[in-house]
């Protein structure tokens, strides 16, 4: 497989704290790969310098072979990637409908009228939100609130798709549900980089994974060997941590 998207150097710093420190992985076309790390070290920092919501203090960021380091984020959006957020970030005064025609709109294909709205009825159906298109976010659940989320990402028509602990929060069956529907992204040629803490999710979707601490890379490679390695063992319950 062929990479995608290509993080080498990656460094940002907040004043004199580094939260992400010289930062290097590639993540092929088609995989899905799991970031993972204890709380505050760097995850979320690195999905913000990915998607155009950061820059970089240095390092380089290559997206399909293209420079996308310090880029906008709406460029970097347009070129193909898509992101949702830790904290779910609905236009709360447009239906879940409207929510999701903003994508098509300003996404890559700059999509309107008719056929929109029936390709944005479609999308909610996908994530399993149609019975409420009409409904406004407040009104939803926070399951649905972050299926939404994630519905308006795919009117981007990403190719690469950053999760931000998109199954934090689940109940047990809304996480089948949800492990389920990435899977099936995946399976329609998304490649998705994913930020997760829900390990059974990692175990089940993840093709292979990084582990950060302290905005390092700690380590590399299969679920289960990655999840087994006595340092991120030590990262992730300290020294006195029992494997």
């Amino acid at each position: 497989m062929s990479a995608l998207l290509e993080v080498e150097g990656l460094t940002r710093r907040f004043g004199g704290l580094v939260a992400v420190d010289t930062l290097a992985f590639s993540v092929a076309s088609g995989e899905i790969v799991g970031l993972l790390g204890p709380n505050g070290s760097g995850k979320t920092t690195v999905l913000n310098l990915l998607s155009g919501v950061l820059r970089p203090d240095s390092g380089r960021v290559a997206f399909r072979g293209q420079a996308i380091a310090g880029k906008a984020a709406h460029r970097i959006a347009r070129l193909g990637v898509a992101r949702t957020f830790q904290l779910v970030r609905p236009l709360a005064s447009l239906t879940c409908r409207d929510n999701v025609l903003t994508g098509l709109a300003f996404g890559r294909r700059h999509a309107w009228g008719s056929a929109a709205q029936a390709e944005a009825d479609s999308l909610l159906d996908r994530v399993g939100l149609a019975r409420v298109r009409s409904s406004l976010p407040g009104e939803l659940t926070y399951i649905d609130q972050k299926r939404l989320e994630l519905a308006r990402a795919l009117a981007l028509q990403p190719e690469l798709l950053l999760l931000d602990e998109w199954l934090a929060g689940l109940n047990p069956t809304e996480l089948e549900v949800g492990i389920t529907l990435i899977r099936s992204l995946s399976g329609q040629g998304i490649t998705i980089l994913l930020v997760e803490h829900v390990m059974d999710a990692i175990r089940s979707l993840c093709h292979r994974c990084l582990v950060m601490n302290t905005g390092r890379l700690i380590a590399s490679g299969l679920p289960a060997e990655v999840l087994a390695d006595p340092e991120v063992i030590r990262a992730y319950l300290g020294d006195d941590g029992d494997a």
